[in-house]
Parts: structure tokens; C-alpha cells; sequence
């Protein structure tokens, strides 16, 4: 592993992350290890979602009607679980 230092940071920065950390119960160095740890993952999730951006291959639908399907389809389970296998249209 690799030690990463950060100069000159402000010692209301510090504080604030210092009592950030405190509240989660996790030591600063740990705290800011999560903290560089997500954004590092998030930096491989952008880059992932542009690649996968331009693709035309996927569904067309809107948001509105990808959740107006899945609601149709848990009320069809629910009915289903709920009245067993004869009540399925």
C-alpha cells in the first residue's frame, strides 16, 4: 500500500473532518480512507455509465413506464401470492 499526505489544510477543514469521523466512530486516517476509497470507485462508475452511454441496443422505455410495468407486475405476483395460481389472468 501507498501513504498519501495532504499539505497545508485549513484547521477548520481538519476539525470538521476530524468530528465527521468522531460521529461515525472511525479514526480520521480511516474515515478519509473511506472517503478516498468511494470516490475512487465512483471515478470507475462514471467511466463504466459513458461507456455504456451511447449504446442504442437497450430499452426504449421511459422511467414512467419502466415503474408503471413493475407496479403492474408486483399487483399480478401479490394477487397471485395472495389467492394462488387460479387467480392469475
Amino acid at each position: 500500500m501507498v501513504a498519501l499526505q495532504i499539505r497545508d489544510v485549513p484547521d477548520d477543514v481538519r476539525q470538521a473532518l476530524a468530528a465527521r469521523a468522531a460521529a461515525r466512530g472511525q479514526s480520521l486516517q480511516a474515515f478519509l480512507l473511506t472517503l478516498v476509497t468511494q470516490e475512487a470507485h465512483r471515478s470507475t462508475n462514471l467511466a463504466l455509465l459513458e461507456r455504456f452511454g451511447a449504446r442504442q441496443d437497450g430499452s426504449r422505455l421511459t422511467s414512467a413506464q419502466v415503474a408503471e410495468s413493475l407496479d403492474r407486475a408486483r399487483a399480478e405476483r401479490e394477487a397471485y401470492l395472495a389467492g394462488g395460481p387460479d387467480d392469475m389472468s
